[in-house]
Order: C-alpha cells, then sequence, then structure tokens
C-alpha cells in the first residue's frame, strides 16, 4: 500500500515538474565548478566531467569521469544514483537510458572499422549493429549462424572483442588470434566452428581496448548488440527478431 501511494505521488510530482524546466542543457562553467568542488572528495576519487539539466527542477544529471551517470541537486549536496524515468501519457520513459544510447553511438561512431571485423550484405547496407562478441559463448555462437540472413536483409554485423574471462584467460588469446590474423573474418568463423587456430596475439592488437570500452559502455555479458540509434541488446536476438527492433521487417 506504502509503495503505491508512492508510486503515485513520485508520479504526480514528474507530470508537475517535467514541463518547467528543459531538459538536455548544458550547466554553466560556473554550476559544474559548484558540483565539482561538492561532489570531488579527495578520499573518493569522483571527477565531475559534465552535467546538464534534466527537465526536473534543481535535478541535475552529472557523468562522472569513473562510474556511473548520477542526478544531482544544483549545490550537490545531495545525489541519486540510478535511472531517472519521465512519465508519460500512457507510459514510462527512461531518460537515464536514452542518454546511455546517445553515448554508445556516439562512441561507437568514432571507433575505426579496419579495428573491427566486420560482415558486411553484398548489396545495399540498409542498417548495421555492433556486437561485443565472445567466440566462446554459445549464444554469440548461434547468432553469428544468423548473420548470413541478416547480411542477406542489409544488416552489416560489425564484431568488437569482448573475452567474458577477462584479459589472461584462453579467450583473449583465441580473439586475439582472430584480430591479428591475415583474414581476420576467416579466422574468427573457424573459432565459432571450433577448428584449431593458431595462437597470434600480436603487439598492438585491439582487444584489450574493446574489453575495457564495452565495460564502459555496459556491457555485463555476450553477446551485447547495440544498434544504429545507441539501443542496447543484452542477449542474443535472431535475425527475424532483429530485423524487427531495427524497423526493418
Amino acid at each position: 500500500m506504502i509503495d503505491r501511494m508512492m508510486k503515485t505521488a513520485l508520479a504526480a510530482l514528474f507530470l508537475a515538474t517535467a514541463s518547467l524546466v528543459s531538459a538536455g542543457e548544458p550547466l554553466s562553467e560556473a554550476q559544474v565548478d559548484t558540483l565539482r568542488k561538492a561532489l570531488e572528495k579527495p578520499n573518493m576519487g569522483l571527477k565531475v566531467i559534465s552535467a546538464q539539466t534534466t527537465g526536473v527542477p534543481n535535478l541535475v544529471e552529472v557523468q562522472l569521469s569513473e562510474g556511473p551517470m548520477i542526478y544531482s541537486t544544483l549545490e550537490g549536496d545531495y545525489f541519486i544514483v540510478g535511472d531517472l524515468y519521465e512519465v508519460g501519457p500512457e507510459s514510462y520513459v527512461n531518460l537515464a537510458e536514452q542518454r546511455r544510447d546517445a553515448l554508445r553511438m556516439e562512441t561507437l561512431a568514432e571507433l575505426n572499422r579496419d579495428d573491427m571485423i566486420i560482415f558486411a550484405p553484398e548489396k545495399e547496407t540498409r542498417s548495421y549493429i555492433t556486437v561485443f562478441f565472445d567466440d566462446t559463448c554459445y549464444y554469440c555462437q548461434k547468432l553469428h549462424g544468423e548473420v548470413a540472413e541478416l547480411n542477406a536483409n542489409g544488416v552489416e554485423v560489425r564484431y568488437l572483442a569482448y573475452p567474458r574471462a577477462g584479459l589472461s584467460s584462453d579467450a583473449y588469446k583465441n580473439l586475439a588470434s582472430a584480430w591479428c590474423a591475415d583474414d581476420p573474418n576467416e579466422t574468427l568463423v573457424k573459432l565459432i566452428n571450433k577448428e584449431s587456430v593458431p595462437v597470434n596475439v600480436c603487439e598492438g592488437n585491439p582487444v584489450a581496448a574493446q574489453f575495457q570500452l564495452g565495460q564502459e559502455l555496459g556491457v555485463r555479458g555476450t553477446p551485447a548488440i547495440v544498434t544504429e540509434s545507441g539501443k542496447m541488446i543484452p542477449g542474443y536476438q535472431s535475425a527475424s527478431e532483429l530485423m524487427a527492433t531495427l524497423g526493418l521487417d
């Protein structure tokens, strides 16, 4: 009963206040400095990178350098860790996830295609997905079985390495060997098919950086599929499900 009353009160609060402040406007340098002075405690290791309005009075979105996005009062005397929802006419909108979508889209757009293993359509590319991938993962293998159908429907599949067991694991060596190979696509397919591949961990390979990037973007398992718009799908989807997700069905 109490939980229901609290949810009702929160919904009324957001409906009453969401229109009073424009969302997504960067704070001034003076306001960000105020947040830094309040939040950056020497023994806590927090560092404020940026801050912007949320649409709720006196509640701002703060991005930390190494940590989650938080919501803070303008003065920085209180903050919340968690997602902020906007109450719409028929549903709730996860504003925090929308921001993460935008961040993922911007971050992945800056990557060098040469550092990915890409399976591209022979004809027109209508859309693409970026997949954090581990060849030892059953559902990654299952997803790769859908790549031919995705390609046939104009979807490009871009693989980034994500060795779930960490950078000292055999999975790391396998993935690095694929990325370092003369023919990365063929080598990765061999690994997926459990064929023998010579270990070839070349200097400067991108696997460690891609693993770290995945962690920063919220990857917690594989496959982790990111759409062209930055939406993350945590787990396997069939080709037909992905086509629907991408709006191409």
